[in-house]
């Protein structure tokens, strides 16, 4: 006879709540649920920069004026860099796989949204759900690697295929943009996205169970609006002086309203009970060399891929499909660093395998600053683009793992949304104040040399600053981060 079950209303007792229940440990889920994962991340990142070799066919089919074409880029990065510590938070205490979930849908709708645009404004405000939708689902996804990875050895693999994949998501995302583009519609650079985000939407809610803080709090909503709009206005400050230099009026006024929010915010969270960003979180060491050492990191890279993908087209006569083809040896580099990142951290420690990374990623850039017109691929583009991501496929990772170091259940997502938020900022200041400084120095040589040569001087000017910022970002970490493994 078999034994009797207890009252239905007993049995409900001790059910436990979807946002009880552990996430799953197995392999059998964590290895599948990380392909899931960092697909979706590949596909995220691929959108910071799918437009950029698109934008003259965007600009003809939809009428776009030169002022609004560049919003086609513009907004992504405004809604993804300003959005990222409010919805990181949001996921620790509403829950990372629905938070992750609803940012995913959101995302798609917003991509069908604007490869089926009709006029520049729809585009603009598809980009901009894009982005929001990508701040949503970035951080908590990152947490839940975090949560799902505790092991020092198997962390380190995890944040290896993460911070490789989203590297090989940025340098693809030019491919992807010439290779469609030149052979089909720019319309597909979107569309191509929906297969993505139904197998994410299909799969994740069977592989990961529900995690969130376990200690409830309401949202920190003062902090929250200061935060966001301090990050907004600084990113919005950046992008306007990529545009129209650091003197123009439209700088200034985002600038110094994002240094007052700014100063808001840390007033208003030392004095809140339950602040968005507590105070103990920005105290640990390794957490804030890893996010300043990000900022450079960024910064020299986001302006790398920039100008180079500039330079080839004007300076060494490259079409648009040919650009996006010559950069998949980038793809490659970056798979090999991302091989070996995970592997130097558990051997070396994490302050070593950084220290090393950004050493040879600077010498890439370094050689990269040396093509000259005239030069051939093979030897002039070809030698620093696979130096230089080697270096990015093993610094990534590392950074990721340093960042995150000491996140736990309670904080999660606000660990990996500062990590986001200083990579997009980083990228940020890196587009404005590298490319800007490309700019000048070609137009004053302008007159001496010819428009070729100028161009040239710029950007290698701009390479070698970058260089430089990532030499000091080794001596940094060297300095100031701590000497533990892992």
């Amino acid at each position: 006879m078999p034994p009797s079950r207890p009252p239905r209303h007993v049995r409900s007792l001790h059910r436990p709540r979807e946002d009880q229940r552990p996430a799953p440990t197995g392999a059998g889920r964590r290895g599948p649920a990380l392909i899931v994962l960092c697909l979706v991340q590949f596909m995220l990142v691929l959108d910071d920069n799918v437009v950029s070799v698109a934008l003259p066919s965007i600009r003809d089919e939809l009428g776009f004026g030169s002022a609004g074409l560049a919003w086609v880029v513009n907004a992504y990065f405004l809604a993804f860099g300003g959005l990222l510590l409010l919805s990181g938070r949001a996921a620790d205490l509403l829950g990372r796989r629905r938070v992750f979930l609803v940012g995913v849908a959101l995302f798609g709708a917003a991509s069908l949204a604007c490869g089926v645009a009709q006029e520049p404004w729809q585009l603009v405000a598809g980009r901009f759900v894009q982005g929001a939708g990508s701040a949503m689902a970035s951080p908590a996804a990152l947490s839940l690697i975090t949560l799902l990875f505790t092991g020092t050895e198997e962390r380190a693999k995890a944040f290896g295929i993460w911070g490789g994949i989203a590297a090989l998501g940025g340098s693809t995302g030019l491919v992807v943009s010439g290779v469609l583009t030149g052979l089909t519609s720019w319309r597909w650079i979107f569309l191509i996205n929906l297969p993505v985000v139904a197998l994410a939407l299909v799969l994740l809610p069977r592989l990961v169970a529900e995690s969130r803080a376990t200690r409830r709090t309401r949202l920190d909503v003062p902090g929250a609006v200061l935060g966001t709009g301090a990050v907004l206005s600084l990113v919005y400050g950046l992008l306007q002086a990529g545009e129209s230099g650091w003197d123009d009026a439209a700088v200034a006024g985002p600038l110094l309203l994002a240094a007052v929010l700014a100063v808001s915010f840390l007033v208003t969270e030392a004095r809140v009970a339950e602040p968005l960003v507590p105070p103990a979180f920005l105290a640990s060491r390794t957490r804030a060399v890893a996010n300043g050492a990000t900022l450079l990191f960024s910064a020299a890279m986001y302006a790398m891929a920039f100008l180079l993908m500039i330079h080839l087209q004007t300076v060494l006569g490259y079409g648009p499909l040919k650009a996006g083809l010559v950069y998949l040896p980038f793809g490659a580099g970056i798979l090999s660093g991302m091989w070996l990142s995970s592997r130097a951290v558990i051997r070396l420690g994490t302050r070593p395998a950084l220290v090393i990374s950004f050493l040879i990623t600077s010498a890439g850039l370094l050689l990269l600053s040396g093509a000259a017109p005239g030069d051939g691929y093979a030897t002039g583009v070809l030698p620093g683009m696979l130096v230089t991501s080697v270096g990015c496929g093993l610094s990534l990772p590392a950074l990721t793992i340093a960042a995150v170091t000491g996140t736990t259940e309670e904080n999660a997502g606000l660990g990996s949304a500062v990590v986001s938020s200083v990579q997009q900022v980083g990228g940020a200041v890196g587009l404005s104040v590298l490319v800007t400084l490309a700019a000048r120095r070609s137009d004053a040589v302008a007159d001496s040399a010819g428009p070729l040569h100028a161009a040239t001087e710029g950007y290698s000017l701009a390479l070698t600053v970058a260089a430089v910022l990532l030499a000091i970002g080794a001596g940094f970490i060297a300095a100031l981060l701590g000497r533990g493994r892992g």
